[in-house]
């Protein structure tokens, strides 16, 4: 813990913190932003407002890898290597990365005004990259026909021109299945982050809101295979036992979007600590059940893929990877790794940007907090 003169250093009330720090209807249990970086990670097993943050996005790690390792022990599935599993690799990285970055974040802001803006920004960016994430499994896993290459001939040379489309029971939605969808998944996910960033710097009576309803977009977006598939039959036999496996997704994406729901509430509402402001400063209060409704919707996304990856592994007519001939190739390393590499660099340079801004911004006050602290610790000797 940060001590002073060989004590550990009380925990502050909202009035002895910058006003940049303060939580709405939170009044007590402030780190104050000057923490190196031991007593940061050694706050995480002191009560503190931040400490429920972490865990509620820490643990989680371990609670979805557990599940995700799953798919492959599976009968007849794949190497965990193999291309088919490239977009399930992709997802998990999303996951990891939001998780890891959003517990972190909460962990690390008090080392500086500077650091708790960086924090953010990184928590941002991964929120989007795990919904391009999202998009690749879907793509690949959910969507009528990418990737998947029936056999029996009907991707032979003289298939005429308009086969591979005419499984979509609505054609007009082919173009933008096979040409739009991803770019506008990585496109809507770098206008979240350059909104998320500016909710810091400007926008900020109304910036959980605004946050709120700007993660709202990717989510459409990236939904809209699963949007087509509940507006539409299954693309198995009713009688095959990849029906049966797929039939559980609707039930899933439900419960996803119910979990959503209810997160948003807590994110914008500040409830409960709106009605008895002080009384769930350290436990309880709106952003750990905030991050608890998300990791839960993030579980049943992950159930309602693995649903859909289990039902392509029982279908008898599916050929996995791709075929060389096939209009919609299966997942290669440039069409998920690739994705992901190219959103990350435009993210991380974005993050720059604003990074650099918030220390012009916030540098000097971060200066003056450090030469009060070591002025305190010299008068301890």
């Amino acid at each position: 813990m940060l001590l002073n003169c060989g004590q550990p250093l009380p925990l502050l009330r909202h009035t002895d913190v910058p006003p940049r720090v303060i939580e709405n209807f939170i009044l007590t249990g402030y780190r104050f932003p000057n923490y190196s970086l031991r007593d940061c990670l050694l706050s995480a097993f002191r009560p503190t407002n931040e400490t429920g943050n972490f865990w509620t996005h820490f643990l989680p790690v371990f609670i979805f890898s557990y599940y995700f390792v799953e798919v492959f022990g599976w009968e007849g599935a794949p190497h965990c290597d193999a291309p088919f599993f490239y977009p399930l690799w992709n997802y998990y990285i999303g996951v990891f990365c939001l998780l890891m970055a959003s517990s972190m974040a909460h962990l690390l802001n008090s080392m500086s005004l500077v650091v708790r803006e960086v924090c953010f920004f990184v928590d941002y960016g991964t929120i989007s990259a795990y919904t391009v994430g999202s998009s690749l499994a879907y793509y690949y896993y959910i969507h009528p026909r990418a990737g998947i290459v029936e056999t029996g001939g009907h991707n032979a040379p003289h298939e005429p021109a308009g086969a591979i489309t005419s499984s979509y029971a609505i054609p007009e939605f082919s173009v933008f299945f096979e040409t739009f969808y991803i770019p506008c998944a990585c496109v809507v996910a770098i206008i979240c982050v350059l909104s998320c960033c500016n909710t810091r710097q400007r926008w900020r009576k109304h910036r959980y809101v605004i946050r709120t309803l700007v993660f709202l977009l990717p989510f459409l977006v990236s939904s809209t295979p699963v949007f087509y598939r509940l507006l539409t039959r299954s693309p198995y036999s009713s009688t095959s036992s990849s029906f049966a496996a797929s039939t559980s997704m609707p039930t899933f994406f439900y419960r996803h979007c119910l979990w959503l729901l209810v997160s948003a509430v807590f994110n914008i509402s500040k409830f409960p600590e709106r009605l008895a402001p002080g009384c769930f400063d350290i436990w309880g209060h709106s952003h750990q059940w905030f991050h608890c409704c998300t990791f839960l919707s993030i579980l049943d996304e992950l159930q309602m893929i693995k649903a859909e990856v289990r039902a392509i592994l029982l279908s008898p007519t599916l050929l996995l990877p791709p075929a060389t001939l096939s209009r919609l190739p299966g997942p290669t390393i440039a069409s998920t790794y690739g994705v992901m590499f190219l959103l990350q660099t435009t993210i991380i340079s974005i993050i720059v940007w604003f990074s650099w801004h918030a220390n012009c911004i916030y540098g000097p006050q971060r200066d003056q907090l450090a030469k009060e602290h070591l002025n305190k610790h010299l008068k301890c000797h």
